[in-house]
């Protein structure tokens, strides 16, 4: 362990490594308190002093010589579109853990994240089912029948294809979240018009559920009772856009289709 411990590594590749790992943390969906202990956990450990500034476009770093406080590096990397993964989280942070026990070196540690990085996401296929069959799901909890609930499965799994292949073709997420949110309000709007479910209004309150920005509002909250101001600012403007994103595209849905009674 004290070999690891006191192996000598560069500062800007510490640097580097620290960065990278930081970026990749918050567009893996960590708030701002997880990035800062998992990353100041290693940097310590290894003799050197950390310290960052978060938002949600961007990493600000700062790390330094513990012994020599005078040699320091300062670093800043844009944060790549975020893609929401939690065992990510729990893989890096396990990661963060083995460095300070002494069980990796500063060459496997890197390699270790790297191997991380390649860790498979769901299709989104899959993706899509799973989110067509909740926000179904949840309109019959709410008291709709089994129309509703096709209304609501049809409306969110094709909303969220949609979404997936617009941001795919380098479209503005905000666009991605409008339109998405207008095509599934669409087609669970027709249940409304042709009055077939128990509770129609249901399946187009639920259909676009799967557009909530919970994370990013989440993490806002966490940054906020940390004293991370900047971060929990950005992401809480993020998360309110994206609301209103989905606002526009139920409003385009209930203007064409004449609904009165949602």
């Amino acid at each position: 362990m004290n070999n690891l411990q006191n192996e000598k590594i560069n500062i800007n590749e510490m640097a580097t490594f620290l960065l990278d790992t930081g970026v990749f943390l918050v567009s893996s969906g960590a708030h701002s308190g997880r990035v800062w202990r998992n990353c100041n956990r290693m940097a310590k450990h290894w003799g050197f002093q950390f310290n960052v500034n978060l938002n949600y476009t961007g990493m600000l770093l700062t790390v330094s010589d513990a012994s020599n406080p005078e040699v320091a590096v300062t670093r800043f990397q844009s944060t790549p579109p975020s893609h929401i993964h939690m065992a990510v989280l729990s893989k890096v942070s396990h990661l963060s853990w083995r460095v300070t026990d002494g069980d990796l070196s500063f060459a496997d540690a890197k390699q270790e994240l790297e191997l991380i990085k390649t860790h498979a996401h769901y299709p989104y296929w899959v993706v899509a089912l799973a989110v067509g069959l909740s926000c179904g799901l949840l309109a019959t909890l709410a008291g709709g029948n089994i129309v509703d609930l096709l209304f609501a499965f049809v409306a969110a799994t094709t909303g969220s294809l949609s979404r997936y292949f617009i941001v795919k073709n380098k479209f503005n997420i905000f666009l991605a979240a409008i339109m998405a949110a207008f095509i599934s309000s669409f087609i669970a709007g027709l249940d409304t018009i042709w009055g077939l479910g128990a509770m129609p209004e249901l399946a187009l309150a639920t259909s676009v559920l799967y557009l909530i920005p919970g994370v990013p509002l989440l993490n806002s909250v966490i940054d906020l009772l940390e004293g991370y101001y900047s971060a929990s600012l950005t992401r809480g403007l993020f998360a309110a856009s994206l609301l209103f994103c989905i606002a526009i595209g139920m409003t385009m849905t209930i203007t064409i289709l004449g609904i009165s009674n949602f």
